[in-house]
C-alpha cells in the first residue's frame, strides 16, 4: 500500500496542489510519537494567505481519517498515524506475494540509461581505486534496470593513447615472454615501470615510444599485433575480477572505438563556430562559464580526452537514445566533465543537461596515494583473494562445521569489499581497514549477510507460518519500527536514484539489519506460547529476509543462506 499516496489524494481535496507535489512534501518523523508520516504546510501559506500552523488546522478539521488510527495537527504539520494492523499486514503480505520483485517499479519504462563504469586501462593493474568506479556503477546498473529502466553497461576501457608506445617500446626491451603468458599484467607494469626508470635516465626512450606508438596510429602491422594482444590479455586477466563481482557489460567499447569519430566531431565544433586558436592548439573557450579552455586538439595535432568523450556521448546518444548518461569516474575528472558536457551544450545538444558525472573519492592505505607509473600498486584480485581467505579463517573460527565455507566465504569476503565502497557517501574516501571491514558486527557486510543467515536458520528451525495470520500480535514498538523500514524500501531506492547514490540504499539495509536484531534479541520466537504471536513473527522474520536479499542484490551482493 503506498500511503504517501493515500496521504496526498487525502490532502489534495483541501489544497490546490498537484498529487506529485503533495507526495514530494510528506516527510517521515523524526520521532514516532509524532505519527509515521507529516505533511509541512508552510509551502501552502503564501497561496492561501494564512499560518502554516492554521492551514494544518483547517486541513485536520476537514480530512477524511479512513485507513489511519488518527491524523491531528501539531503546529505546521499535519500528522498521520497509519492503523497499525492494515500497515503491517499490507506490507508483509506485499513482500510475501511480491518476493524478488519486491521494490521493483516500471518508472523506467521505455528510458534508456547509459552507464559509464569500471573502465580499467589495457596493460595496467585493474587496482583496489578501480573498484570504486565498478561497485557504484554495478550497483547503479542493477538499481536502475529494477525500476524499469533500459540500462546499457559500458566498459569505457584505457585502451589507447602514448603510453602503449611506451609498452611496445620496454616489450621489445625487456619482456619476458614465458612470464607474460603466466601473469601478463604483472609482467606489463614491470616494464611499465622499468620503461620510467630508464627513461629518466636516458631521454631518447621518449622519442622512440612516440616513434612506436606513432606506427601503431598508422596502423603498422607489428605495433597493432602487440596492442591487440595487450588488450586481449589484459581483458582475460580482468574478466577474473569481474567474474569475482558478479560484474557483466553490455559494451566494451573504449578509447581506441572512438578513433575514427573524432575527426567529424572537432569539424562539427569548428563548423558551429566554437573552435578556436590558442598558442597553435583548438579549443572551446569556456571562460564565461568560469572554466578553462576545453582542449579539442593540441598544438601537435593530436587529440585528447575531452574529443574522445564528445564523440562517445555524440555516439552514445545516436545509438542508444538514453535519457540519461551516467559516467562513474572518480572526482578529480570534475572540471574534465564540466568541460565536455558545457561544450555538447554549446554545440546545441539539449541532452547535455542529461549527461551526470557521478563522482567518487580516493583508497586510501595509510594515506599513500597509489602511483601505476611508480608500481606502487595494490592489484585487487590479489585484495579480494585476501578478503576470502580472511574471512574463511574467520568462518573456520566461528563455525568450523559449516557447509560449502569455500564458497560461503568468497560470497562474505568479496561481499564485504563491495559493501565498504557502497556504504558511505560516494564522495567520501576510503580508509582501508580489514579488521572493520570483515567484522561480523557494526555497519559491515558480513554483518548485514550474517542478520540474513540468521533470519534464514530461523524459518529453516520453525518453518514459515501457514493459514490465516493475525498480524494485529505484531505490536511492540521493535516490531513495527522493523516493518516501517521494509515498507519503506522502495523509497530508499528511489531517493538512491534521484541522488545517484547507493549508499542510501545501503545505509537503508543498515537499519533494516539493526532492526532486526534488536527485535529478535527482545523479542521470543521459538518459544512464545502464543502461536498467534509465533506465525506472525515468523511471517515478519521471512519477510525481513526477503527484503534485505532484494538490497543486497541491488548492490551486487551475493546472500548465503549459513555463516
Amino acid at each position: 500500500m503506498d500511503y504517501k499516496k493515500i496521504i496526498a489524494e487525502k490532502i489534495k481535496k483541501s489544497v490546490e496542489l498537484e498529487l506529485e507535489t503533495i507526495e514530494r512534501l510528506i516527510e517521515i518523523p523524526p520521532k514516532s510519537e509524532m505519527g509515521d508520516y507529516a505533511f509541512p504546510c508552510f509551502s501552502l501559506a503564501k497561496t492561501l494567505r494564512k499560518a502554516p500552523n492554521m492551514i494544518a488546522e483547517d486541513i485536520a478539521r476537514n480530512i477524511d481519517r479512513e485507513g489511519f488510527e488518527k491524523i491531528e495537527n501539531l503546529g505546521p504539520y499535519l500528522n498521520f498515524f497509519v492503523d497499525k494492523g492494515v500497515f503491517t499486514k499490507n506490507t508483509i503480505e506485499k513482500i510475501l506475494a511480491e518476493k524478488d520483485s519486491y521494490g521493483a517499479s516500471q518508472i523506467g519504462k521505455d528510458k534508456n540509461i547509459t552507464i559509464d563504469f569500471s573502465s580499467p586501462n589495457i596493460a595496467k593493474p585493474f587496482h583496489v581505486g578501480h573498484l570504486f568506479s565498478t561497485a557504484i556503477g554495478n550497483s547503479l546498473y542493477r538499481i536502475l534496470s529494477f525500476e524499469g529502466y533500459k540500462c546499457i553497461g559500458i566498459n569505457h576501457l584505457g585502451d589507447w593513447g602514448t603510453q602503449f608506445g611506451k609498452l611496445i617500446c620496454a616489450y621489445k626491451r625487456w619482456c619476458n615472454k614465458e612470464q607474460l603468458e603466466k601473469e601478463p599484467i604483472k609482467e606489463l607494469l614491470r616494464i611499465y615501470v622499468k620503461f620510467h626508470e630508464e627513461a629518466d635516465k636516458d631521454s631518447s626512450l621518449e622519442d622512440e615510444a612516440r616513434m612506436y606508438f606513432k606506427k601503431l596510429e598508422d596502423g603498422e602491422k607489428e605495433e597493432t599485433e602487440l596492442w591487440e594482444k595487450f588488450r586481449e590479455l589484459s581483458l582475460k586477466e580482468f574478466q577474473n575480477v569481474y567474474d569475482l563481482l558478479n560484474v557483466k557489460f553490455d559494451s566494451y567499447a573504449g578509447e581506441s572505438f572512438y578513433n575514427d569519430k573524432m575527426d567529424a566531431v572537432v569539424e562539427e565544433i569548428d563548423k558551429k563556430g566554437l573552435l578556436v586558436d590558442s598558442n597553435g592548439a583548438k579549443v572551446v573557450m569556456l571562460d564565461e562559464f568560469n572554466m578553462p579552455p576545453c582542449i579539442i586538439k593540441k598544438s601537435d595535432g593530436a587529440t585528447i580526452y575531452a574529443t574522445r568523450d564528445l564523440a562517445a556521448a555524440e555516439y552514445r546518444k545516436n545509438t542508444y537514445n538514453f535519457y540519461k548518461s551516467i559516467y562513474v569516474v572518480g572526482g578529480e575528472q570534475k572540471l574534465h566533465f564540466k568541460q565536455v558536457f558545457k561544450t555538447l551544450e554549446l554545440m546545441g545538444y539539449d541532452w547535455a543537461k542529461n549527461c551526470n558525472h557521478v563522482s567518487f573519492g580516493l583508497v586510501k592505505f595509510a594515506d599513500k596515494k597509489l602511483s601505476t607509473r611508480k608500481g606502487e600498486v595494490i592489484f585487487l584480485e590479489d585484495l579480494l583473494n585476501e578478503s576470502i581467505s580472511k574471512t574463511l579463517e574467520i568462518i573456520n573460527e566461528k563455525n568450523p562445521e559449516l557447509k560449502d565455507k569455500d564458497e560461503v566465504a568468497k560470497k562474505v569476503g568479496v561481499g564485504a569489499m563491495i559493501f565498504t565502497y557502497l556504504k558511505n557517501g560516494r564522495e567520501k574516501d576510503i580508509v582501508f581497514d580489514w579488521k572493520e571491514m570483515l567484522s561480523f558486527d557494526g555497519e559491515t557486510g558480513p554483518y548485514i549477510q550474517y542478520t540474513y543467515a540468521r533470519a534464514k536458520s530461523i524459518l529453516r528451525k520453525l518453518g514459515t507460518a501457514e493459514g490465516e495470520i493475525d498480524y494485529c500480535k505484531l505490536n511492540t514498538s521493535e516490531e513495527f519500527e522493523l516493518i516501517k523500514y521494509l515498507e519503506s524500501f522502495q523509497k530508499s531506492i528511489f531517493d538512491a536514484i534521484d541522488k545517484l547514490e547507493p549508499s542510501i540504499l545501503t545505509r537503508h539495509i543498515i537499519d533494516i539489519a539493526k532492526a532486526f536484531n534488536k527485535f529478535y534479541n527482545l523479542h521470543k520466537i521459538a518459544t512464545v506460547e502464543d502461536d498467534k504471536i509465533k506465525n506472525a513473527r515468523l511471517k515478519l522474520v521471512e519477510a525481513t529476509s526477503q527484503v534485505i536479499k532484494n538490497g543486497l542484490y541491488l548492490l551486487g551482493i551475493n546472500t548465503v543462506e549459513s555463516m
